[in-house]
């Protein structure tokens, strides 16, 4: 009996929190009921044609088998929505490819569809952010104080590029974990908490890479395969990270509260917007994680009460939506997906909200 009892309950309380996340998905009031997969489609822009918040897209492939991997939609496809017990959820129709044959006449027949990963839509615009998932780290204090360096090259130059022969030095280790291939990196910004001053990293992007020639102690020769920079004296010789290029990033908002700011942009001088790639100083210690979606708002403006003679702030203002894909242990990187004005730096980043 008590058994029976826990079940029913628990069936429930699941009932109860199903029925919650189904109130919290909210679709926009022109959304269409049917939409044709076209090359350059992201699960984003095809999401935010259906949802007021496009970050909550997983709610509604919840229990369908046809659409529970993002690698499956492809250009061609259609989507159609559907209402299953008062629940939104999106089913998609394999587009069919099938030549007529000798006489003129199309013949349809069960067949398997293999297509291509690559040619599957992403879950964000990679292009915008596949050098920062290849090519950028960020170290610590202690791990840019041991990390090996340039010492010089071949005929006292001072640059050195593609094609040229380069040393560099391991004064910690001394290459005990020698491998093969290594990644050329130049360490730039400094990462500093604009509220606690605490240095969170350093920044450090690949300008190249080199294959080992020889090996005498300390001292490493290395063949510039690739740059792009001019490599000289203090850039740093790491492994480079073997990251496979990632297209999913299924969103989500983080378990606890956030309360982060914008700390760097990228070639920009003075605001963001949509496809920029931004840097924020919270990361996995505070339990973020890749595909975790933010809300970014700009500081509400002081200003005086006359009537009470009193200054008082304004609320905050969304100014958009960011969605994290690099995330180090002190910051994390963030790709704006949504800008509704210019975005700023210091700009302060929040939980998304459902409303």
């Amino acid at each position: 009996m008590m058994k029976s009892l826990l079940r029913a309950v628990s069936a429930a309380a699941l009932l109860a929190a199903w029925g919650l996340a189904s109130a919290q998905v909210a679709l926009r009031d022109n959304h269409p009921d049917v939409y044709y997969v076209k090359p350059g489609d992201t699960l984003w822009d095809i999401s935010s044609t259906f949802l007021s918040n496009p970050w909550q897209w997983p709610e509604l492939w919840h229990g369908n088998d046809a659409i529970d991997n993002p690698h499956l939609i492809y250009p061609g496809d259609v989507i159609r929505l559907r209402m299953v017990e008062g629940r939104p959820q999106l089913d998609v129709e394999r587009a069919v490819r099938v030549a007529p044959d000798e006489d003129g006449v199309v013949r349809l027949s069960p067949q398997a569809r293999i297509l291509p990963l690559a040619t599957a839509i992403p879950a964000i615009p990679l292009g915008n952010i596949q050098t920062f998932l290849r090519e950028a780290l960020v170290l610590s204090r202690e791990e840019l104080a041991q990390s090996p360096y340039i010492v010089g090259g071949t005929d006292r130059r001072v640059i050195y590029g593609q094609g040229d022969l380069v040393y560099a030095r391991d004064v910690v280790s001394q290459w005990e974990d020698l491998i093969q291939d290594y990644g050329f990196y130049r360490v730039g910004e400094r990462y500093v908490d604009p509220e606690t001053n605490e240095i969170l990293g350093h920044e450090a992007l690949q300008i190249g890479t080199g294959r080992v020639t020889a090996h005498d102690g300390e001292i490493l020769t290395l063949r510039v395969q690739r740059s792009t920079e001019e490599l000289r004296a203090q850039d740093r010789v790491l492994i480079s990270p073997e990251r496979r290029l990632q297209s999913t990033f299924y969103p989500a908002a983080p378990d606890e509260e956030v309360g982060a700011r914008i700390i760097r942009f990228f070639d920009r001088l003075n605001s963001v917007a949509r496809n920029d790639v931004v840097v924020i100083n919270r990361g996995s210690r505070e339990g973020l994680r890749e595909g975790h979606v933010l809300d970014v708002f700009q500081q509400g403006e002081a200003v005086r009460d006359r009537d009470r003679n009193e200054m008082i702030r304004l609320p905050d203002s969304k100014s958009g939506t960011m969605i994290l894909f690099r995330v180090f242990e002190k910051v994390s990187y963030g790709l704006i997906i949504e800008s509704t004005r210019p975005i700023y730096m210091q700009d302060i980043v929040r939980n998304p909200s459902t409303l």
